[in-house]
């Protein structure tokens, strides 16, 4: 049944002042095309700068924007009499102001559609309303749920009920919650956004790891299968650049994944990477309450006599994978095997643990500040410092054991989520 809300808006709330008059939103909203979220705020209080620095911080990542965010500034002419606001917006897909007259929602809306963007920032809610039920001007366009990020102050909320019935998602308005938001799945796309057109120099495969190797690291991740499949096509990935192998961590095959991880790493893990020594597992020594430890770790046991051990076939005393979802919620910390990452179980452990300090650890964890947005808290990984002998030992199915005589384990940590409840961990 459709719904009709009337109210006025601010006069210069959005770009061409379209009133608040909302008939069938819910019937006509094509919400199989986005997927929407909106940060509720009190009134007067400034939630465009936040946009915009996790705008910014995306696009310098190497994702595709679309959309704007307002800025209201004091505009002077002469001597300084007749001073007003002025609003300009920031287009967010450049960083630039674009004329008032530009910042149409409904070609903004039908481009971003079109070029398949990766988020679309309408600043006002209001502004949303002008392409309610818009369809895309290209129809061969690839359309699968393009988020939708935008504002409203919490005493119009109802006004988004009825825009996006039960399939919108209510943000507060800190930068956490948007991350959380933009969620975890997006992991892979990011860390392989990051990495460099190099040429790869070698691939080195056994039955258990898999190394790639850079102009300034060497890489690593576990396999999770025989890579028989994979090895008569080794020779041709050789020749691709670092950055096409890195894609190849989004594949649904475990195996391409693996190789796709070693890329990044090759990439994270330069051979200068200088980081901090010792065993990143201790840093949770100081942690009061339950740790899960998703994954074996060898010792971990005697550095962690609180943890609390899942693993995908468990002995006496472990806990099955599937016990995740009961564990996690009500962990004080988390910690991971890098493993985690290809077999693409990360998104639900960090989905299951919010706000809770989770560390990744192992010889495949990419030593980025890029997974520290994600709640990874700690990034134990490691740092080859002789290739030519790991790859030797890679290939005759060596274990992560032996790996310690061809390199050094390392680890950063984040400063913005504490480890041990009342402390951050030092720089």
């Amino acid at each position: 049944m459709s719904k009709t809300i009337s109210a006025t808006a601010p006069s210069a709330s959005f770009p061409g002042n379209v009133p608040w008059d909302i008939v069938g939103i819910a019937d006509r909203l094509p919400l199989s095309q986005i997927r929407p979220g909106v940060i509720v705020h009190h009134t007067g209080e400034k939630v465009d700068d936040l946009l915009e620095s996790f705008a910014r911080t995306l696009r310098n990542r190497g994702f595709a924007l679309a959309g704007y965010v307002q800025r209201n500034t004091r505009g002077c002419q002469g001597d300084g009499y007749g001073c007003g606001r002025e609003t300009e917006y920031i287009d967010l897909g450049t960083g630039s102001v674009i004329p008032a007259d530009q910042a149409d929602t409904v070609s903004i809306f039908n481009n971003a559609v079109a070029k398949n963007a990766d988020l679309m920032i309408v600043s006002r809610f209001a502004g949303c309303l002008s392409f309610a039920g818009a369809k895309p001007r290209h129809p061969d366009a690839t359309v699968n749920a393009l988020p939708l990020l935008t504002t409203i102050a919490g005493q119009c909320i109802h006004k988004w009920f009825t825009y996006s019935g039960q399939n919108g998602d209510m943000l507060a308005p800190d930068m956490d919650s948007l991350w959380s938001w933009w969620g975890p799945e997006k992991i892979y796309r990011d860390l392989a956004l990051g990495v460099a057109k190099h040429d790869v120099h070698r691939i080195a495969c056994g039955s258990r790891w898999i190394m790639v190797e850079g102009p300034f690291g060497a890489g690593l991740a576990q396999l999770p299968r025989s890579p028989r499949e994979l090895l008569p096509k080794l020779p041709r990935l050789a020749g691709k650049s670092l950055r096409d192998l890195a894609k190849l961590a989004q594949s649904w095959d475990p195996v391409e994944t693996a190789l796709g991880i070693a890329a990044i790493n090759a990439h994270y893990n330069r051979y200068d990477f200088a980081g901090r020594s010792g065993n990143a597992a201790d840093v949770f020594r100081a942690v009061k309450g339950r740790i899960v430890v998703v994954g074996a770790f060898p010792g971990i046991g005697e550095i962690l006599p609180n943890g609390i051990l899942v693993e995908a076939n468990p002995r006496p005393g472990e806990y099955p994978t599937a016990a995740m979802d009961i564990l996690l919620p009500d962990c004080a910390a988390a910690v991971i095997n890098a493993t985690t990452l290809v077999n693409r179980s990360l998104p639900r452990i960090l989905r299951t643990a919010p706000k809770r300090p989770v560390g990744m650890i192992g010889p495949g964890t990419p030593l980025t500040p890029r997974l520290h947005d994600y709640g990874l808290a700690v990034l134990g990984g490691f740092i080859a410092t002789d290739a030519n002998g790991l790859a030797k030992a890679i290939r005759a199915g060596a274990g992560s054991r032996d790996f310690g005589q061809f390199g050094k384990y390392r680890h950063m940590l984040s400063t913005r989520m504490p480890i041990d409840g009342n402390r951050r961990p030092p720089l």
